[in-house]
């Protein structure tokens, strides 16, 4: 059977001299890996679109139900992000971080819209890196099923929480403790909790339309950061490189 489909390459992985296997996130059909044969050779005619974090149209030919790509046309390949290693191990990431959530069989057009939108924000727009990387984690965090509770702290009820909960996923008080949980608390300012709430109830195509001042994203950044790993229970081995990169760039 021949599939027609769009995707995003998430992950790929060398199998033998030629050929490898590509995680794709579809809009139809949700994670799918192929095997793209010949790939590795120079003048292989999908290997442009079979590279990491390049969105391409795949034809493809299922066989015991195991994919092979028939053939491969790139849609956009974010070549900016291959100029500059900090953008490219950031995609890197984004690419990482949303193959954990993305599951076969289970079509999530907001998941590809998501990425999507965060590298064109990258590459194209040239926005921020620490904003993109902070709305992104946290739009992840609540389409995962993990949207915090940002409208009041859940025990007082105040609008100007100034703790977030990680693990329970709460904007708090510092003086509140909701019973039976003793979870890890990061400091937010009321510009941070405001970006939070912007981040996870503003129209998709509006993410990244907001500014923060250096302080400001760096505390957002943490945050979000924090909270997607607890709630996802995982590490990244791309968010690791990503970091040294950045604090290699503070030494230089």
């Amino acid at each position: 059977m021949y599939i027609k489909t769009a995707g995003l390459v998430l992950r790929e992985v060398e199998i033998n001299e030629a050929d490898k296997l590509i995680d794709i996130l579809t809009r139809d059909r949700g994670l799918v890996t192929a095997k793209a044969r010949g790939v590795r050779r120079s003048r292989s005619p999908i290997k442009s679109a079979c590279q990491l974090l390049a969105y391409s149209e795949f034809n493809l030919f299922e066989y015991r139900e195991k994919l092979t790509v028939q053939e491969a046309e790139p849609i956009e390949q974010f070549r900016e992000l291959r100029d500059e290693l900090e953008l490219f191990a950031l995609g890197s990431y984004l690419a990482q971080t949303v193959s954990v959530v993305a599951q076969e069989d289970a079509p999530n057009p907001e998941l590809v819209s998501l990425i999507l939108n965060a590298l064109y924000a990258l590459a194209k727009l040239r926005k921020p890196q620490l904003l993109v990387k902070a709305a992104y984690e946290l739009r992840l965090a609540r389409l995962a099923g993990f949207e915090p509770e940002l409208e009041a702290c859940p025990v007082c009820g105040a609008q100007t929480p100034d703790r977030f909960d990680l693990s329970l996923g709460a904007a708090v008080c510092a003086d509140c403790h909701p019973e039976g949980n003793a979870g890890i608390r990061m400091p937010i300012t009321p510009t941070v909790l405001d970006a939070m709430r912007y981040i996870c109830w503003c129209d998709g195509k509006k993410l990244f339309s907001f500014r923060l001042d250096e302080e400001q994203l760096k505390m957002l950044s943490s945050v979000t950061e924090a909270y997607l790993m607890t709630q996802l229970e995982h590490s990244f081995s791309t968010l690791d490189f990503y970091k040294s990169l950045l604090q290699y760039g503070e030494i230089l």
